[in-house]
């Protein structure tokens, strides 16, 4: 059997060094490089202590002292961030292209994010959710026209969020998200 040119031989090398380099970026684009883009178990960036933390990307890194709850919910967050507003979306199930506030907010606290909603709902349906109150660590702020979720400190929903786009997005300003109130504050027993 012949042995391959050393042109050709060259060529193969840089294919398999091309895809070596390539492969992972792929894996990461679109998602900050937290994880897959629309994967139900991205890896979350964690920061040191209870805190949340806005990084550049526009996506949260969850605080390594939070329960797992919290952490999947923001892996969850950060798998819509921008996915695009619609009314109505996110409510006929649990996945979608485009969300509004609450479903945004069903989708972070339902099977695929904290795992703590039985199934999606609206914000006036959030009023009669879990406890009254904020909690310690996710609270749902809701009145019959908007829904948003503060997790470890940060803002989650569709209104103003720090990157400027329309749809899904987190904020550090969580008083910003307050203009759209007043609200009814509640929380998941023990979160």
């Amino acid at each position: 059997m012949p042995s391959p040119s050393p042109a050709r031989s060259l060529a193969l090398i840089a294919l398999v060094a091309a895809a070596i380099l390539v492969l992972p970026a792929t894996a990461l684009a679109g998602s900050g490089g937290i994880g897959p883009a629309g994967s139900d178990d991205t890896p979350t960036t964690t920061v040191a202590g209870e805190r949340a933390k806005l990084l550049r990307s526009g996506l949260a890194a969850a605080p390594d002292g939070a329960p797992a709850a919290v952490q999947r919910a923001i892996a969850a967050a950060n798998r819509i961030d921008d996915a695009g507003y619609c009314t109505g979306g996110g409510h006929g199930n649990w996945s979608s292209r485009c969300y509004d506030c609450s479903g945004a907010v069903s989708y972070v606290l339902g099977p695929k994010g904290a795992d703590i909603l039985k199934r999606p709902r609206d914000s006036s349906g959030f009023a009669r959710w879990g406890e009254r109150g904020r909690g310690k660590w996710i609270s749902v702020y809701t009145n019959p026209g908007h829904a948003m979720v503060v997790i470890a400190g940060l803002r989650f929903d569709t209104s103003v969020p720090d990157d400027g786009m329309d749809g899904p997005g987190w904020s550090k300003d969580v008083k910003a998200g307050l203009v759209n109130g007043p609200f009814v504050k509640r929380h998941f027993l023990g979160l």
